[in-house]
């Protein structure tokens, strides 16, 4: 018996499930925003037909690590992102999210990444999802509160461990956050406003997210000499707050690292095996964060994505400019930053190894503000 006519029907595409399993060649019909059919040859008409021509026809891709934060608000068409096929966003990465924040000053590094203006936080979760649905992204949103961010609105320093009446501060917004639809909690634990941290503090923040169903990401504290290390930190705060833990843009940084991807896997792997871990990862050997002194030191080369004391700095080596400043790399750094740079960290090896494993997800960790941004923003899912 024939279908009754749909709204769209793609006919001749080759279908991709998102299971792992082959693609097979066949037609899709679409009523209202619902798939309604998938068959080999559909027997019926539709108001529109496109002829995929055997191309590939799949689900919208989910970017597992993005700093969107501010640019659904901002730019909800989220062309660099949908021309790449990716329909879901996971923000409030790397310990960042725009809230819950209320703060006077312009908000420290990384924070200003996302949201360089005070008045770009919000005071809640809540706020921030009443104006995503007044002007709704092309993109769905699985936003997470950033450990950074909460630091922000409690603490006047950040150069030690929060108080117990601090962390206690933190938790009730977290629970909030977590409340009013936030899916997590994201850490930056190489980042200033939370190096001083110590592991219980991220292990009592955690222990809510237990209770209310999320999960923890992390950028971790050292993904350079101290990988190791830094892992096994990740799985003590999953194991001892029962939570799924996510390693951000897994990498192994710096020449005397390059090559460790073997030993950092069959750690993941052995931690897999007794609690959830999962992990992400851009196919780029360059990262790209704030201008760091340290960051510098481990890259084969930095170029400069933005500066806030000079401009036209932006896509330009870092060495080259020090030269025609007359000063060495360090002293070129604290001469234009407050800054961004790309750093050419990783080998091509580890990268390919990482983006094998069966628990990576794929995140392009793009930065949408930058004014000369890192190409994994617009290119990673086609890369």
């Amino acid at each position: 018996m024939a279908m009754e006519k749909a709204d769209l029907i793609i006919r001749n595409a080759m279908l991709i499930d998102g299971t792992g399993a082959p693609g097979t060649p066949g037609d899709l019909a679409v009523t209202g925003s619902r798939i309604c059919a998938i068959g080999p040859s559909l027997d019926c008409g539709a108001a529109q037909e496109i002829d995929a021509g055997g191309k590939a026809l799949a689900p919208g891709f989910i970017d597992a690590h993005t700093h969107d934060d501010r640019a659904v608000l901002v730019d909800p068409a989220m062309t660099c992102k949908v021309s790449q096929g990716v329909t879901t966003v996971v923000t409030g990465n790397c310990g960042v999210s725009i809230a819950p924040l209320t703060i006077a000053a312009r908000p420290p590094g990384p924070l200003d990444l996302i949201c360089p203006n005070p008045s770009d936080f919000f005071s809640g979760f809540a706020a921030y999802f009443s104006a995503l649905e007044k002007t709704p992204p092309a993109v769905n949103v699985v936003a997470q509160v950033g450990h950074a961010t909460l630091r922000a609105g409690v603490m006047d320093s950040f150069d030690r461990a929060a108080t117990m009446d601090e962390v206690g501060q933190m938790k009730d917004l977290l629970r909030q956050a977590l409340k009013d639809g936030a899916a997590g909690l994201s850490t930056g634990l190489y980042y200033a406003p939370a190096r001083a941290a110590p592991t219980e503090e991220i292990e009592a923040l955690a222990q809510v997210v237990h209770e209310e169903g999320g999960f923890h990401s992390t950028h971790m504290r050292d993904e350079a000499d101290g990988v190791a290390d830094s892992l096994e930190e990740t799985f003590r705060i999953g194991r001892t707050a029962r939570v799924p833990v996510i390693i951000s843009h897994h990498k192994c940084v710096g020449l005397a690292n390059h090559g460790r991807s073997g030993e950092t896997l069959r750690l993941i792997d052995a931690a897999r095996a007794t609690q959830k871990i999962g992990l992400d990862i851009y196919p780029y050997v360059a990262s790209s964060t704030i201008l760091h002194k340290d960051r510098v030191a481990l890259s084969s080369r930095t170029l400069i994505t933005w500066s806030e004391k000079a401009d036209g700095l932006e896509g330009r080596d870092l060495e080259e400019v020090a030269a025609e400043m007359g000063l060495t790399p360090d002293a070129a750094i604290d001469a234009i930053s407050p800054a961004g740079a790309i750093y050419f960290l990783m080998d091509e090896r580890d990268v390919k190894a990482i983006m094998a494993h069966p628990a990576t997800m794929i995140g392009s960790d793009g930065l949408p503000h930058d004014r000369h941004p890192h190409p994994r923003l617009w290119g990673t899912f086609p890369r």
